[in-house]
């Protein structure tokens, strides 16, 4: 009893202090914060609370420029939706009218303010749901909506936005599994989380449960923590959304849609809880890359942190300035990180970072076993390391590469496929090794003397790149690693050489082998009545093959991929990357129609455009395979059928996410197409 009695006390004691705190006036976001600590605000101290929050509580009248006019081109629409929601709150009903008419107001003068469009279902009557029953004056009424559209509101919150694009690698980072499973269903963020994003949670969620649920978001003047709250009703919602891999695409985005309404107001400090746990274990410089998203301007300018194209970014970006601060904070609060060098061997020995573990990425496609060995010596040096305290140890893998893009293809190969096992805590680091080299440079030369060259950079041989013995690369983390990555490294060596001599023996003794068809060649019939070959196994080496259908992009045609897509004939598509014999990915796409497959690839040069890379008919498909190891590594090869059998005219291979699905549609297409013929 003694026990309830002095909880009650202390309840009691936090709010007189708050409530003391938000009369002096002189109180700000900090003291509420620390006063608060994560609780619901009163109800009676709520205006005074969220005012300060958002730092309007000494703001004038933003509206006393207004002409009163409302003359919108959708004010019809936009009073109604006001009387709307105005009819859900009984207890206001003898004040409805005036509080239609600052309703109304608020939202026609930032509309004209700001020249923008409203539109029934944009959120701004949404926003409005949690204030009216706080019953501020109407300038307090705009000033609270305004900072909230402003500070709180990501830009760009509409269909295919770079919001949704952010949310799903931030999604793909702590869930593969989940985001991998969306991506199959192509369900997008935007189809269930628009109003989520573009209300705070006021469109799908009950009064009772906003309020309390803004009391902590406000606390926090976090303008990401949106994306946690999300990702955590997301999260907890896994297992009702995986059993539904059978269901109807519309079903299941649906069933996304609503399940924020399940939250109830004794849910909200948890749900809140879990959402800082998140952030806290998610890496933070992705919120300097992306803060262009907040802020009150409309011209504000995208940061360098686009221009790596969020829809099409494979994984949650790192910057390098916060994989040396991981370094250096090695006990504290932050993610640490276990950094993963993925260069070529011979750049990896000339410097690298002392706590990197190096896995060649070459490996994946020229020694497939080899890499799988070097895989699970990754996991164990990992594990050794966390298990030692080591500054090199972290459940988060963060992959470097050289930092350039026609050398890092095969990198980018090597993180979808731990992306595709659903390896969670996935990153890349940005700007690869150059950028690491660059900022350490740079800090040096301000006289950092924790962040330089000389510590942080060293060569196999236990080096600094100057070539002199730096004691700080022999640290016991460090040294661990790089004992375990020379381990793993010369067994790869190894591997290589011995694949070369079996490579240069099977020249010497090579018998008849599959012929590129030249212009002097007489073709026989196309390939049609026999059914076609497919297996998924190990493939023999075509690698001699595969540049057969390479053309420079000038003699392309050039078209629109969206109006290709949209074509009547065009029965299904995959996303994909074609791989080049160079090790290069060039984003593509399979279309298929009901007889041919076409191959369009992105043209960079041109948002939206594609080269038509290839046409074939399916029936010129005459063997489909895919390696063991590598299943999303698709090969087609193609060709004709003459009296001797069938001779190959040329090969193509991808790397497909939905590799399992697309060749078992292409395979069911072709024989729908021989049956045909056959009939």
């Amino acid at each position: 009893m003694a026990e309830v009695d002095e909880q009650e006390l202390e309840s009691e004691d936090w709010q007189v202090e708050l409530e003391t705190a938000v009369l002096e006036g002189s109180c700000d976001i900090g003291i509420i914060r620390n006063i608060c600590k994560g609780r619901q605000v009163p109800e009676e101290l709520r205006p005074g609370v969220w005012k300060i929050c958002l730092n309007v509580a000494a703001k004038g009248d933003s509206m006393e420029s207004w002409d009163g006019v409302f003359d919108l081109p959708q004010q019809d629409v936009l009073r109604q939706d006001c009387l709307n929601l105005l009819e859900k709150y009984d207890d206001l009903a003898e004040e409805q009218l005036a509080l239609l008419s600052d309703m109304e107001s608020v939202l026609t003068f930032y509309a004209k303010s700001r020249s923008l469009q409203y539109t029934s279902g944009n959120g701004w009557v949404d926003i409005l749901a949690p204030l009216i029953p706080l019953r501020l004056p109407r300038k307090d009424l705009y000033n609270c909506f305004y900072a909230i559209m402003t500070k709180y509101i990501p830009r760009d919150c509409k269909v295919d936005g770079k919001p949704f694009h952010l949310f799903r690698l931030l999604l793909l980072y702590h869930d593969p599994e989940l985001c991998n499973f969306l991506d199959t269903k192509r369900i997008s963020a935007d189809m269930y989380a628009l109003m989520w994003i573009q209300s705070l949670f006021a469109s799908p969620c009950e009064l009772s449960v906003v309020q309390p649920m803004w009391d902590l978001y406000l606390q926090q003047a976090d303008p990401f923590f949106l994306f946690f709250l999300a990702l955590v009703i997301l999260v907890n919602a896994k297992e009702q959304i995986l059993p539904m891999e059978n269901e109807d695409k519309q079903v299941i985005i649906d069933t996304l849609k609503v399940f924020p309404a399940q939250l109830e107001a004794e849910d909200i400090e948890d749900f809140c809880a879990l959402a800082l746990y998140y952030s806290s274990r998610t890496p933070q410089s992705f919120r300097k890359d992306y803060q262009y998203m907040f802020g009150g301007s409309l011209t504000a300018r995208e940061d360098a942190g686009d221009e790596e194209m969020l829809s099409q970014a494979l994984c949650l970006p790192v910057s390098v300035a916060e994989l040396l601060q991981a370094t250096e904070d090695s006990n504290g609060d932050s993610v640490h990180y276990f950094v993963v060098d993925c260069r070529p061997a011979d750049q990896y020995n000339t410097g690298h970072l002392s706590t990197a573990f190096h896995l060649d990425a070459n490996l994946m496609l020229q020694v497939p076993t080899e890499f799988a060995l070097a895989v699970q010596a990754l996991f164990s040096a990992q594990r050794t390391a966390i298990a030692a305290g080591s500054v090199a140890g972290g459940e988060h893998l963060c992959f470097m590469g050289s930092g350039r893009d026609e050398e890092d293809q095969y990198v980018h190969m090597v993180v979808a496929h731990f992306l595709q096992r659903h390896t969670a805590f996935i990153s890349l680091a940005r700007g690869g090794y150059h950028a690491l080299h660059t900022e350490l440079v740079k800090r040096e030369e301000k006289g950092d003397s924790n962040f330089s060259v000389r510590t942080c950079i060293v060569s196999t041989a236990g080096e600094d790149v100057n070539g002199e013995h730096d004691g700080r690369s022999g640290a016991q983390g460090a040294s661990l690693i790089n004992k375990l990555s020379s381990a793993v490294r010369h067994k790869s060596d190894v591997m290589k050489e011995q694949l070369s001599k079996i490579k240069d023996k099977l020249a010497e003794g090579a018998g008849p082998v599959e012929r590129h068809v030249s212009s002097s060649d007489k073709l026989g019939k196309p390939y049609r009545g026999v059914k076609p070959v497919f297996s998924i196994g190990d493939e023999e080496d075509d690698h001699d093959e595969i540049d057969n259908f390479s053309v420079s992009d000038d003699e392309h045609e050039v078209v629109n991929l969206d109006t290709w897509l949209k074509k009547p004939d065009v029965i299904q598509h995959f996303p994909c990357q074609e791989v080049k014999e160079s090790g290069h990915l060039l984003p593509s796409h399979l279309l298929l129609t009901s007889t041919h497959m076409y191959v369009l690839r992105d043209n960079p040069d041109r948002k939206g455009m594609s080269f038509i890379q290839s046409r074939h008919a399916l029936t010129e498909v005459v063997k489909i395979t895919s390696k063991k190891r590598h299943p999303d590594l698709i090969t087609f090869k193609y060709g004709i059928s003459e009296e001797e059998g069938v001779q190959v005219t040329g090969m193509e291979r991808f790397l497909i996410p939905e590799a399992a699905t697309c060749t078992r549609f292409i395979k069911e297409q072709i024989l729908k197409v021989l049956d045909a013929t056959d009939s």
